[in-house]
């Protein structure tokens, strides 16, 4: 995958998304500090969500429209909760000239044809489809039609979903995708993530494949790399303390910190499959087990049990050889703490 001059993938860094979602709390300074923030932090894009809550749903109190219990909005209607949450359109150039000051991509999910219209406008790098807007495939598709990457969570998704939502970006013509394991729960419990699935996303859909991260911690997006996710993104705020619609479930700059340093230390790590000496194994040979004569050895006498053994430091044989030692005689006077080699031996 390229995202304008970045490429994604194998053999590339791991590209770390900080979401700023609705933690700005309706500030735009708050905005731009989190920009800053995820700068200083090592990110490497900047994530904004582009949406009115009209755009999103309509104003009404019916049961349908009100959010039910088990997550951190529980009560309140959607157009409520958008109406508070939303980035304002006029910030959004703004927030992207200051990301790429700082040296970060800065990209957005939108989430009908009007979005994507305006993100056009202040041309964006690429699209992100949000887990719940992975069933609508009009929207997949026109996004899509701009001929920029899309980076697509798959949050409540079925196997099919996924793959009609990939078909839909490829009869848009579109075809650089990424795929993003997330599980759509606020916090997410990381015993609910099920990341053999990383692996499992990059083979069958033949994309590039990452994590949309909502657990609380840094473990799981390290682990994550560890079974090849090549994007990570989480949620940044400021402090938790401030409140917000989504603090509860973000990090703070110092463990958006923490987790980015994790991870380029994990991904050093990993490497490649390699059968070869590390460099700096090769000093530590010399403490392997080797033969060496554990008691004076005359020439012509047999090499037993007794006077030879395997033994540290590794300046004699292999202990490989101990059968082939212990079938042989001294070819010369040997003394105790002497390392065996070819030369010592004779019929």
């Amino acid at each position: 995958m390229l995202i304008k001059g970045r490429n994604i993938g194998d053999g590339e860094p791991v590209y770390i998304i900080a979401e700023l979602s609705a933690n700005h709390n309706g500030s735009f300074d708050r905005a731009l500090e989190i920009v800053r923030a995820a700068a200083d932090a090592g990110a490497d894009a900047i994530k904004l969500q582009t949406y009115t809550a009209d755009t999103l749903t309509i104003d009404c109190d019916n049961e349908y429209f009100r959010i039910g219990s088990g997550t951190v909005w529980d009560g309140r209607t959607l157009h409520e909760l958008y109406r508070e949450a939303f980035t304002p359109w006029e910030w959004q150039p703004k927030i992207k000239a200051e990301a790429e000051r700082l040296g970060m991509q800065c990209f957005s999910s939108p989430f009908d044809d009007t979005a994507v219209d305006f993100l056009e406008g202040i041309d964006v790098p690429a699209y992100k489809i949000a887990s719940f807007e992975l069933v609508d495939i009009p929207l997949i598709k026109y996004a899509a039609s701009k001929g920029k990457p899309l980076i697509m969570s798959t949050g409540m998704a079925s196997e099919n979903e996924i793959q009609e939502a990939v078909d839909a970006v490829g009869n848009a013509g579109g075809n650089d995708i990424a795929l993003l394991k997330c599980v759509s729960a606020y916090p997410a419990k990381p015993e609910e993530m099920n990341l053999m699935t990383i692996p499992d996303i990059a083979e069958r859909f033949g994309v590039v494949a990452g994590l949309s991260d909502h657990t609380l911690n840094s473990e799981i997006a390290v682990a994550a790399v560890a079974l090849g996710a090549k994007i990570i993104e989480k949620h940044l705020t400021i402090s938790r303390s401030d409140g917000g619609l989504d603090s509860t479930f973000s990090m703070e700059p110092h463990e958006f910190k923490g987790m980015v340093d994790s991870i380029r230390i994990a991904e050093k790590a990993i490497g490649v499959a390699s059968y070869e000496i590390a460099d700096d194994e090769i000093s530590s040979r010399a403490f392997r087990r080797s033969l060496f004569a554990v008691s004076d050895i005359k020439a012509g006498e047999r090499f037993t049990r007794e006077n030879v053994r395997s033994i540290r430091p590794g300046y004699g044989l292999s202990p490989s050889c101990y059968d082939e030692v212990l079938a042989s005689r001294a070819s010369r006077d040997l003394v105790r703490g002497e390392p065996l080699t070819r030369r010592c031996m004779g019929k």
